[in-house]
């Protein structure tokens, strides 16, 4: 009897151990590694709302923008790996942007846990309604006659890679024209300033469905049921032209995997909410992902896109 107390107690205390670990504490915090009211952020303050029920804690955002996201990120990757310091990050952030410039005070592989990808939106390309052109091959037509321009948020950036898949297979050479964010390429491109963006389709579709822009094609392989009538590159014959944006959640190395566990079902919950997947729909998000998936994918993306951007010649400066 005596040896079996002492082994429901040392059960007892290993649980409680484990349930300790696997805890949030009263304020839990979702890093984003952008500056505040861009798409990252706007997820972020949605996540936040619904997680907050569901692991009993105060959720909030901290947006910690700058340096490609290499500050939000080396933030999460020092923090606690107690699953209360979270990283809201994306395809640029994650990967991109370390692969063009490799942050000296973290690994983008092995500081971080991948905990779920929320979700993947398509990307397209969009033109000024002054440039005159109705598709794709008549922009790359156009391309190959005169100098035309696009704008981006920055050098390494999914809107400049785009673009630059697009040169190589088409054979042509639309400048660049880098901007400190996503917003003062869009007020150009409305201005006439600047010929074109390719940008994530929840950005754009405001400006495509007011007739600001003239919407061309989604670098993608399926259509969209937002935009049914716009065709992607793969049916115009540019099947490697694909790119779309990603959002994950990521908590630091060393994280006990009960706690990553407890904060992949909550994401989960969330998902799952019918208004939180209405307005994911609304937005063109989809194909979430658990750990395992998610590592695989992120395993893959930092085999495959080294070798894009250097047969691009593309660089961080």
């Amino acid at each position: 009897m005596k040896r079996f107390r002492s082994s429901l107690t040392g059960l007892c205390c290993i649980a409680s151990l484990l349930f300790a670990t696997s805890a949030f504490a009263d304020t839990v915090k979702i890093v984003v590694p952008f500056a505040a009211g861009g798409p990252v952020d706007q997820l972020a303050r949605i996540l936040a709302n619904e997680l907050g029920p569901k692991l009993n804690a105060d959720v909030i955002v901290d947006d910690r923008g700058g340096a490609g996201g290499a500050i939000g990120s080396e933030l999460v990757a020092r923090a606690a790996p107690d699953g209360n310091t979270i990283l809201l990050a994306s395809l640029g952030s994650q990967v991109l942007s370390p692969i063009l410039k490799a942050p000296t005070t973290y690994d983008p592989v092995k500081s971080f846990e991948p905990v779920m990808l929320v979700g993947a939106v398509p990307t397209l390309l969009v033109v000024s309604q002054q440039l005159g052109v109705a598709t794709l091959p008549d922009l790359i037509a156009k391309a190959k006659r005169q100098k035309l321009t696009y704008g981006s948020a920055g050098p390494g950036t999914t809107m400049n890679i785009a673009v630059e898949m697009l040169n190589a297979a088409a054979d042509v050479k639309i400048t660049h024209v880098p901007y400190r964010g996503a917003g003062p390429a869009l007020n150009d491109l409305l201005g006439g300033h600047v010929d074109m963006v390719e940008a994530d389709l929840p950005i754009l579709l405001p400006l495509v469905q007011a007739g600001s822009v003239k919407a061309l094609a989604l670098f993608a392989a399926e259509r969209s049921p937002l935009v049914p009538d716009l065709p992607t590159t793969t049916e115009l014959g540019l099947p490697g032209v694909v790119i779309e944006n990603w959002y994950g959640v990521f908590l630091p190395a060393g994280t006990p995997p009960q706690t990553r566990d407890k904060l992949e079902a909550a994401l989960y919950a969330v998902v799952a909410t019918p208004s939180i997947k209405q307005r994911f729909a609304e937005n063109g998000m989809h194909g979430a992902l658990g750990h395992e998936a998610f590592a695989a994918r992120l395993a893959k993306e930092f085999v495959d896109w080294p070798v894009t951007i250097k047969t691009l010649g593309i660089t961080g400066e």
